[in-house]
C-alpha cells in the first residue's frame, strides 16, 4: 500500500519534514512512502496511493502556486481520489509565518477532492498536521514520523 508525500520546497526544509513524514510512513507493515515533488508528481502517483500527505512552506499564508497547481491541474480525477487519506504539512520562515493557514488552505483542496482528513496525532501536537519553523528540528521530525505513521495506519485499516 502506497501513501503519497507530495511536497513543494524552494530552500529544502519542506522536503526535509517531508522525508521525516516518509520514515512514518514507511515503519508501517505493508506500508511504502513514495516521496515526490510537486515537479515530480504524476495523476497516475494521485490515483496509486491510499493516502496523500501534502506540504508546502507558507506563500502569503497560504500553500506554493507550485502545489496549488498540482490540484488545480489534477481536478479532472477528484472523484477517483474520493475515500482515499488527507493530511498537511508546512513550514515556514518566521514563528507566526501563517503555517495553520497554509494547511488549512491544503486541507480544503483535499476536501474538494472528497478525502478523508486527518490532523497529526495527539501525541505529537493535535492539531492541523505538521508544521516547524526552518528545518525540522528533532521535535518536528518526531512529529512528522508520527503523521506518517499515524496516515498508513489509516490507509490500511480502511483497505482491510
Amino acid at each position: 500500500m502506497q501513501v503519497l508525500i507530495l511536497y513543494y520546497s524552494k530552500g529544502g526544509n519542506t522536503r526535509k519534514l517531508a522525508e521525516r513524514i516518509a520514515e512514518g510512513v514507511n515503519s508501517v507493515s505493508g506500508a511504502q512512502a513514495l516521496l515526490k515533488s510537486t515537479q515530480e508528481v504524476t495523476k497516475e502517483d494521485f490515483l496509486d496511493s491510499a493516502g496523500i500527505i501534502a506540504g508546502s512552506p507558507v506563500y502569503f499564508g497560504g500553500m506554493a502556486w507550485d502545489l496549488k497547481k498540482i490540484f488545480d491541474e489534477y481536478v479532472g480525477i477528484r472523484k477517483k481520489i474520493e475515500n482515499k487519506v488527507g493530511a498537511a504539512f508546512a513550514t515556514s520562515g518566521d514563528l507566526s509565518g501563517g503555517k495553520e493557514t497554509t494547511m488549512i488552505s491544503i486541507i480544503q483542496c483535499m476536501l474538494i477532492y472528497g478525502m478523508i482528513i486527518m490532523g497529526d496525532p495527539m501525541e505529537a501536537t493535535g492539531h492541523y498536521g505538521v508544521a516547524c519553523l526552518g528545518a525540522p528540528d528533532e521535535k518536528a521530525s518526531e512529529n512528522g514520523r508520527k503523521l506518517g505513521k499515524r496516515v498508513a495506519e489509516l490507509c490500511k485499516k480502511l483497505a482491510s
